[in-house]
């Protein structure tokens, strides 16, 4: 399941003011910072790091930002679907860079209902037994090769 981080839409506790009373207008930029806050210690707790990584949330259109500088181009492909695994995150803005230069990029998978890894890798590699190798390089967000669910973003490496 998505990653929970808090949707910049929140509203005002319930039952907070008296029936009828006006509530004050959430502060929105407070919201997609404790956001943007929460997505960045998420993806840090997955052990992946970046140079100076700043992690933006826009709740109106559900997009992360990051920027910063990843070691190589396999961690920036982590730090970008971890931050899209999150719920309520439909897009990530990558403006990350990368110290090393630009290996060839991974491509990405979104899993379907019924998919395990084995389907993946003999679509993918037509060789079902290549499944780890795709569980290796979704590391450390996958702890488990039989836990993907629907909707989840896969790196799928070249």
């Amino acid at each position: 399941n998505k990653a929970q981080a808090a949707p910049a839409s929140s509203s005002a506790p319930q039952g907070s003011a008296q029936p009828g009373a006006a509530q004050p207008a959430p502060d929105v930029a407070a919201l997609n910072a404790t956001a943007g806050e929460a997505i960045r210690r998420h993806v840090e707790a997955q052990g992946l790091k970046a140079e100076n990584l700043q992690v933006r949330y826009d709740g109106a259109t559900e997009t992360v930002t990051l920027t910063g500088t990843a070691p190589d181009q396999a961690m920036r492909e982590k730090l970008v679907v971890t931050a899209g695994n999150v719920a309520h995150v439909s897009k990530v803005d990558d403006q990350l860079t990368t110290a090393q230069p630009a290996e060839k990029p991974a491509r990405f998978h979104t899993v379907e209902k019924g998919e395990t890894l084995s389907k993946i890798a003999q679509q993918e590699y037509g060789n079902a037994s290549q499944y780890m190798k795709i569980f290796e390089a979704n590391q450390p967000m996958l702890k488990d090769p039989d836990k993907i669910y629907p909707g989840q973003v896969l790196r799928i490496p070249v």
